[in-house]
């Protein structure tokens, strides 16, 4: 054509190129409604409109006609109606921008990895207003991706960070109307807002966590798998039942307090409590806890540690160590005697029931028997003989000759009952009548035990973190204790990571400790030959400063305590001594032997005296006089703490402030009172003036 290419002939209302065969005039009655619909006049002869953009004006029409004729029913009048093609709901061309980043939009590739169809999806409106509300991104309508990205009709938490953006967005006046509609129908929701578990997109995944005390695809799994009988009712579904019964575990409230978070009447609060606690028990529980769920197989291949193993197993034979302990739930007082009076604790002084928890020595949930009555014939020793005798579980089958059983001091009764059946016993030492302190012999054998079994300490701790089995529980939930034990139990062993696991050091830790429990404390020895514990001061100096004391890593001060609980309280200990309240002396004749004086952490006027031996490169012995002072393997706490200060933490730029705040400022003292006034010196002051 002369002057130029081809004509451009584009819609007036997409401003898309038309084609010839769809180039016809627009009509009188397309012309009105271009003008009141969209505020579009038209002016030029050639003008056109595309057939979609036609198919909106025909829509208008349909549903007018239809309106008339709903009016008009009346006289039985029968109006047809044009036959034109289906059309979507009316919307205006995109002609605003706003300075609202966007997602390019295209058919032939997903907009987030830009991968070429054909397997692509259309992008669902509640996905894309979520990336709107989370990200403030546009994803415009019929924006396509790939279904990999999507889950449950949302994107996956880590494809919002891959999303790629225009730094503006066009919009069409319908597209914003619909945002605003979603917008104020997201503020509805939120000012009535209640914890809803009922679809993922509600809550994070730390909101699980929280709420429930586990994660969100183990709250999914449990949904799917264990609780296939409990039916949806008109007041709460499966997963709303759940989600309850963990946040009345995990937080410890009332039912009062839930009714009003989940709004929900109590009745049928109490009802989905017992409807899920029925559920998992018959289901979610024997699969995952119980001596039956486990083989002695799979707890020596992967539940038992190598330094458990070295410790105190015999080379070349398959032991299953388990670790025994119980603990407390306590409960409200009854108003039935008898069972007041035995499940009353003089331990602790409280109503109580007990549960037997055994655990291998990574931590797993072997299993938990009971609960016992708390009175004095429902000691440990006593469960444990009871559990043997009784065969609960199978337990004889189970457990074989030459099995470790690893206890502490409750047990001690019942240790004979386990010689006969072959089992061995691994107890920390008694103290003889009379003494004053562990053997050196006794306390080191009492640190290979208590390196393996602080872990049932931990796994009862486990338990503790859910509320309601901390806080008294009232008497009418007592037949269900057990219950709510072994609930908790299993979803430890299905869901939560190893409360002790394997290390690759754990054999040559073993090694060590074996070889220096073999040991004898020199410095002990030395301290009784020469009469170092009396109080001549002419045998002692003031240390002033110490120059010579060697310096040491926290790796150096881990290997010396083997383990970290002594130097977790020598922040403690020292904190107290900062001011200048201790006592460090120096021998006279031997300066580089150190006598501490530390004050007991539990008592005000008992203090524990500790001895330390060093040269310029490492220290080389230690005695304390507390109870568990004389061993070799490990440190106590209080030497511990000494070695920390000297060795690491003086050293540091802020050696003063070490962590530990002193809270006494923040509350009074009524032993604190003001000194007296002498009457006389007023007197005296009021005749001068």
């Amino acid at each position: 054509m002369p002057g130029g290419g081809p004509k451009f002939f584009p819609c007036v209302l997409c401003n898309k190129r038309t084609k010839p065969r769809e180039r016809r005039k627009i009509t009188t009655q397309e012309t009105h409604f271009l003008q009141k619909t969209f505020l579009i006049t038209v002016k030029d002869t050639n003008d056109t409109l595309c057939n979609r953009c036609r198919h909106k004006y025909y829509a208008a029409e349909r549903q007018k006609i239809q309106v008339v004729a709903k009016n008009d029913e009346s006289n039985d009048e029968y109006i047809p109606t044009p036959k034109r093609p289906k059309s979507s709901a009316l919307s205006s061309p995109p002609s605003i921008s706003l300075s609202i980043p966007s997602t390019p939009k295209s058919h032939a590739q997903c907009f987030l990895c830009k991968r070429p169809g054909p397997k692509l999806v259309v992008v669902p409106s509640n996905a894309r207003f979520d990336v709107f509300m989370n990200c403030e991104i546009i994803v415009p309508a019929g924006s396509r991706c790939c279904p990999n990205h999507l889950e449950n009709g949302e994107f996956k938490a880590d494809m919002l960070h891959s999303i790629k953006t225009a730094n503006s967005s066009l919009l069409s006046r319908t597209s914003i109307t619909e945002l605003i509609k979603s917008l104020r129908t997201a503020a509805q929701q939120n000012e009535n807002r209640r914890i809803d578990f009922e679809t993922s997109s509600n809550l994070t995944n730390n909101d699980y966590l929280n709420l429930t005390g586990i994660c969100k695809d183990a709250f999914d799994e449990i949904c799917a798998s264990a609780l296939k009988d409990l039916r949806n009712t008109p007041a709460r579904t499966t997963r709303t039942s759940l989600g309850i019964f963990l946040f009345k575990l995990k937080s410890g409230l009332s039912n009062k307090i839930l009714s009003t978070i989940f709004n929900i009447s109590k009745s049928s609060l109490r009802r989905a409590i017992a409807s899920v606690r029925k559920s998992l028990v018959a289901s979610f529980v024997p699969q995952n806890l119980g001596l039956q769920h486990i083989s002695r197989e799979e707890v020596i291949e992967k539940h038992t540690k190598p330094l458990a193993q070295t410790l105190f197993g015999d080379i070349g034979n398959s032991q299953v160590i388990l670790v025994l302990d119980g603990t407390y739930i306590y409960i409200q007082k009854s108003n039935n005697f008898h069972f007041q009076r035995r499940s009353y604790s003089v331990h602790k002084g409280r109503p109580l029931v007990k549960a037997m928890v055994v655990v291998t020595t990574t931590g797993h949930f072997v299993t938990a028997v009971g609960p016992y009555l708390a009175d004095n014939k429902n000691n440990d020793a006593n469960i444990l003989t009871h559990m043997l005798k009784s065969n609960l579980e199978d337990i004889k089958h189970w457990v074989q000759e030459n099995d470790i059983f690893v206890v502490d001091r409750g047990f001690r009764d019942a240790i004979s009952l386990l010689e006969d059946m072959g089992i061995k016993s691994e107890m920390p030492c008694f103290m003889k009548r009379g003494d004053k302190q562990l053997s050196t012999e006794d306390a080191n054998a009492s640190r290979l035990v208590t390196k393996v079994r602080w872990v049932v300490e931990s796994a009862n701790a486990r338990i503790k973190r859910w509320k309601y089995l901390d806080k008294v529980i009232p008497t009418n939930q007592v037949p269900y204790i057990g219950d709510y034990i072994r609930i908790v139990c299993a979803i430890s062993n299905k869901f939560l990571p190893p409360l002790s696991p394997a290390h690759d050091d754990d054999v040559a830790v073993a090694a060590k400790m074996l070889h220096l429990s073999r040991q004898v404390n020199v410095l002990k020895e030395r301290v009784e030959a020469e009469s170092l514990h009396s109080r001549k001061s002419s045998m002692w100096r003031d240390a002033s400063t110490i120059d010579d004391f060697p310096k040491m890593t926290e790796e150096q001060l881990r290997e010396m305590t083997c383990g970290s609980y002594q130097l977790k309280l020598s922040r403690c200990y020292i904190q107290e001594h900062l001011d200048g309240n201790h006592d460090i002396l120096v021998h006279r004749e031997d300066p580089q032997l150190l006598k501490v004086k530390m004050q007991s952490r539990h008592v005000s006027s008992k203090a524990h005296v500790l001895w330390i031996s060093y040269n310029e490169v490492e220290v080389t012995a230690w005695y304390c006089l507390c109870k568990t002072g004389a061993r070799v393997v490990g440190v106590c706490a209080h030497v511990a703490s000494v070695l920390w200060y000297l060795g690491y933490a003086r050293h540091k730029q802020d050696s003063l402030n070490i962590g530990v705040r002193n809270w006494g400022v923040y509350v009074e003292d009524a032993a604190s009172l003001p000194e007296p006034i002498d009457a006389s010196d007023s007197e005296d002051s009021t005749i001068e003036e």
